[in-house]
């Protein structure tokens, strides 16, 4: 009896219980084995469960659509797939498929999600993310993030960022980021536009918030976590606390010192704009924080008592 005699079943655990690199050096083995392993399903779970938390699944994927619509183009237009520039082309971006001669949609480039993370892994593919901009001794950056394009290096298990650092290019480049610095977006905005603020009527004090804050309206928005303060006529006594029925929210950044221009800020809950000014930088939009994972990922880099 050999390992293809299994019954399909426990055929199929197997392949669900191995890892990626040895999933894909399955594949190699014969065409039918080849089949089964290049399985969205069986690679969507590793997808999943390495990137899903920095990079969405589903972006991961149409960002490696992208990547493999541009390089086709200048495949297509710069050689001859059967001559030397195009062997060199297909191993140096494509170089899952340099075996493979199937023409199945199961194991074609443009389809397989096998293809999609092991880009990720090899650092190949560009995607977009954000980076935790917490850095001991940069005040004016603490307990903020940046939208940016990453790149992993499977080398050092750490990533490299690249950005505009003032809006434009060149990319400015920040290399050695950690797993724990990096997060998927968690909204859908660009970080040149106003994030619609749709949760301002809901907000209390005690709420754990981002806004949107930017250097000069030349600068692309980053994100700043804080919480939803009293009002100054407000003693905090929650049970005679009335702030919430305010036209006015305060937002607090507790982990600037009393007294600091960035320590709070204020905003209109009917008729929320970016509001600011030059010396102190501009206010975008406002997302509530709902889940305690997003909470916890903002107060593990301040000491937890500072942020009460």
């Amino acid at each position: 009896m050999s390992f293809l005699d299994l019954p399909d079943l426990v055929l199929e655990c197997i392949l669900e219980k191995l890892p990626p690199e040895g999933l894909y050096k399955m594949s190699n083995v014969c065409s039918t084995l080849r089949e089964r392993c290049v399985s969205d399903h069986l690679w969507a779970r590793h997808l999943n469960s390495k990137w899903g938390r920095i990079v969405g699944p589903a972006a991961a994927y149409k960002q490696w659509q992208l990547h493999v619509a541009s390089k086709k183009v200048l495949f297509d237009q710069q050689c001859n797939p059967n001559g030397l520039i195009g062997y060199l082309l297909t191993t140096l971006f494509f170089p899952l498929t340099s075996n493979s001669n199937s023409n199945s949609n199961s194991t074609s480039m443009d389809s397989s999600i096998m293809y999609c993370y092991f880009a990720l892994q090899s650092g190949k593919l560009w995607f977009p993310a954000q980076v935790y901009n917490r850095e001991n001794g940069h005040v004016g950056f603490m307990l903020s993030c940046y939208d940016a394009e990453l790149s992993y290096d499977p080398k050092t298990d750490t990533f490299q960022a690249r950005y505009p650092p003032h809006g434009r290019r060149p990319f400015a480049v920040e290399t050695g980021i950690t797993w724990d610095r990096v997060r998927a977006p968690p909204v859908q905005t660009s970080p040149h536009q106003l994030h619609p603020s749709d949760c301002l009527t809901a907000l209390r004090p005690g709420d754990h918030v981002e806004i949107q804050w930017r250097r000069n309206k030349e600068f692309p928005y980053g994100w700043w976590y804080g919480v939803v303060g009293h009002l100054e006529t407000c003693d905090g006594n929650a049970t005679y606390c009335r702030c919430q029925d305010s036209d006015t929210l305060v937002l607090e950044f507790n982990h600037y010192a009393r007294g600091s221009r960035w320590r709070r800020t204020i905003v209109s809950r009917r008729d929320h704009r970016e509001e600011g000014n030059a010396a102190e930088g501009f206010y975008g939009g406002v997302r509530k924080l709902a889940s305690t994972q997003e909470i916890s990922m903002w107060r593990k880099f301040w000491p937890s008592q500072i942020l009460e």
